[in-house]
């Protein structure tokens, strides 16, 4: 099945584009997806722990099932001051 992967701020840049196409077996998770969003992007890895992962408009956790056509949102966590 095939998901819509958007980066957001310097992810960006860490990954060299805004936005990709993924195509990823029927039944897998967020992590899986982030799993094989590192193998392509590997300067993602820095940041596995700290991506904020949304589908849609929600934020999802890592156990989240993916499904055919989702759209998947990457963002770097929120800074303040």
């Amino acid at each position: 099945m095939n998901v819509e992967v958007q980066f957001y701020s310097y992810f960006k840049e860490l990954t060299g584009c805004a936005q990709t196409k993924e195509t990823v077996a029927d039944g897998s998770t967020l992590g899986d997806l982030f799993k094989q969003l590192m193998i392509r992007f590997p300067k993602l890895t820095a940041m596995e722990r700290s991506t904020l992962i949304a589908v849609g408009v929600d934020y999802q956790d890592r156990s989240y099932v993916l499904k055919d056509g989702d759209e998947v949102s990457l963002f770097p966590p929120v800074q303040g001051g």
